[in-house]
């Protein structure tokens, strides 16, 4: 399973939305690890925890920042946050209680859906958030 790697298609201009995008892939990084090593399910368990909280301050930061610039695609955003952490939470659930779905696949679908995320939702805001003066 190849790590999460940040670059530049991953920047949305908001250097505090950059940084904890960072962050959060570093986290997602260390569950990666948790996983290809075997760690028990006691591990495995809190590296979820840790993303998932980190998720859910992220996507609080991120929605704060559009509510102040009155952001038109606010609604869809929190739609898309609440969607995203649900399928986290369950797929985490899958991993963590053994319901058949193997390490490899779940790291896929996070590493696809984060990196979809930012695409589709984030990338969108920079631009408003610069011109309100946010960099």
């Amino acid at each position: 399973m190849p790590q999460l790697i940040w670059n530049h298609t991953c920047t949305v201009g908001v250097r505090a939305m950059d940084d904890q995008h960072s962050i959060l892939m570093d986290t997602i990084n260390e569950l990666r690890l948790a996983l290809n090593r075997g760690y028990g399910r006691e591990r495995i368990a809190e590296k979820f925890d840790e993303m998932i909280e980190f998720m859910r301050m992220h996507f609080a930061s991120e929605e704060r920042l559009l509510e102040q610039i009155q952001f038109e695609g606010l609604a869809e955003h929190r739609v898309a946050h609440h969607k995203l952490l649900a399928d986290m939470i369950h797929t985490a659930h899958q991993v963590q209680y053994g319901e058949g779905m193997m390490a490899n696949r779940f790291f896929g679908a996070v590493r696809d859906s984060f990196l979809a995320h930012i695409e589709e939702f984030d990338k969108p805001y920079g631009p408003s958030l610069n011109r309100s003066g946010v960099q």
